[in-house]
This record gives structure tokens, C-alpha cells and sequence, in this order.
């Protein structure tokens, strides 16, 4: 019987001590202030459009800059309103942490062609196809030119884009896309000194497909500065143009 209430009187005890413990982890000191702001860049490897020094900068410019503040005027939701109005963030989450800071965490926009227009326009096409103003350089994208609006930027291109991305060859191997006044498309690739021409922007991977392989099976055969054009304008056929000596 002793025994029995000595373990009941135990497991009240250790109740108890949880319930005060968790009471006092989860309770704030009333005037108590941000002591530190974490901001976490997503895909900041990858492509590094925006850093935390900017994000700063733009939450004191609008007076929303939460250090030094005391935590509960900190509104999270306008902090995320103020960041995803940046045309480089695609998303901004705010959170307060249990030790007084605030946290941030940013999606950035991702670019994934550079347009340069001939009427004179410069901007980024994003993986979402949507148009994203030109804040930075990026050596990495392919460029494209010539005859471009945004509507095909945003559609043809757009999907051309998306499928050099995915694929590693072609990623690394297409430097430029031009658009010609017929609205068609040449590829000036890193290596070899050829144009590519693919004619209307349709069926990329199959046209693409079968220049990789003629590039294994005979390019690295004869030389890769053979021809001076590879055209894939026509289906199952590769037309070269040898150079002019």
C-alpha cells in the first residue's frame, strides 16, 4: 500500500514538474525584444539574386527591420507582405522563435534565360515562365536575342529554356538562342564553331536528341569545326553546311 502512493506521489510530482517546465519555455517576459534576426536564403548556391545584407535594407527602408524591437509589436505577415513585393522573391515566410529572434526565409525567384531583345529590352525569364526584371547579371543563363516579345519569351522560349535546364549536356553546351525576323530559332553552342538552326520552336528534345547523337557518332570523328551550320529544321534529317576554306 505504501508503495503505492509513494509511486503515485511520483507520478503527480514529475506531472507537475512538466507542466511548469513547458509553462515556463513557452511564456514570453512582457517588454521582452528581438535580440537577432536569422535569414535563410533558399537556392542561394545556385543563384544568388538577393542576400541577407538587401533583405535588411529593404525591411529598414519601410521601417519593418524587427531587432531592437520589442517581440510582440513584430507583425510577421507584414514583414512577408513587404519582401514578396521584390521582384526577385517568389516567397518570404517570417516566424518568432521561443528565444526572442526572427526568423525569415526566402524563396528566390529563379532565372533561367537571359532575353536581350533587338527592340532594346533586357530582362530574365523565371522557371514559373514569368518575366523578372534584370537586377543582376548571370553568366550562367543562356541568352537570347533577335526578334523576341514577351509573349513568345514567356511561352517558346520559356520552354526551351526549361528543357535545357533539365538536361546537363545542353545546359552546358548552349550558350546563346537567337531569333530570327521569320521567327526562328539558331543555337550558338561553347563548343564547336557551328550555328545550330532548329527552324520553328517545336519538338526540342527529339531535334536535340538526334544532334547529340550525330555529335558522338561523326563530329567527334571529323572534327568539331567542320561545319559552319547543323540545321534540324526537318524530321530525321541533319543538313550540314561545310565550312568555306
Amino acid at each position: 500500500m505504501i508503495r503505492k502512493i509513494l509511486i503515485l506521489f511520483t507520478l503527480i510530482w514529475i506531472s507537475v514538474y512538466l507542466i511548469a517546465a513547458l509553462t515556463v519555455l513557452n511564456s514570453k517576459p512582457q517588454g521582452a525584444v528581438c535580440q537577432r534576426v536569422e535569414c535563410m536564403i533558399k537556392d542561394s548556391i545556385q543563384s544568388a539574386f538577393i542576400n541577407s545584407y538587401e533583405i535588411e535594407n529593404i525591411l529598414k527602408k519601410q521601417k519593418l527591420y524587427p531587432k531592437g524591437k520589442n517581440i510582440d509589436s513584430v507583425i510577421c505577415r507584414e514583414i512577408e507582405a513587404c519582401l514578396q513585393k521584390d521582384p526577385r522573391i517568389e516567397n518570404a515566410e517570417c516566424y518568432k522563435s521561443p528565444t526572442n529572434r526572427i526568423c525569415i526565409e526566402i524563396v528566390q525567384r529563379l532565372p533561367i534565360l537571359r532575353i536581350m531583345s533587338q527592340s532594346g529590352d533586357s530582362y530574365f525569364v523565371d522557371s514559373k515562365g514569368k518575366v523578372m526584371p534584370e537586377t543582376r547579371t548571370a553568366a550562367y543563363l543562356a541568352i537570347a536575342t533577335g526578334n523576341i516579345d514577351k509573349g513568345m519569351a514567356c511561352k517558346e522560349l520559356y520552354e526551351l529554356g526549361m528543357f535545357l535546364q533539365k538536361d546537363k549536356f545542353w545546359n552546358a553546351q548552349i550558350q546563346q538562342i537567337h531569333v530570327t525576323p521569320e521567327k526562328e530559332l539558331e543555337l550558338v553552342p561553347r563548343v564547336g564553331d557551328h550555328i545550330i538552326f532548329l527552324g520553328k520552336p517545336a519538338q526540342f528534345g527529339e531535334k536535340l536528341s538526334r544532334l547529340k547523337a550525330f555529335y558522338e557518332k561523326a563530329l567527334n570523328k571529323v572534327g568539331w569545326n567542320k561545319y559552319s551550320r547543323i540545321s534540324l529544321e526537318f524530321n530525321n534529317q541533319i543538313i550540314c553546311t561545310k565550312k568555306e576554306k
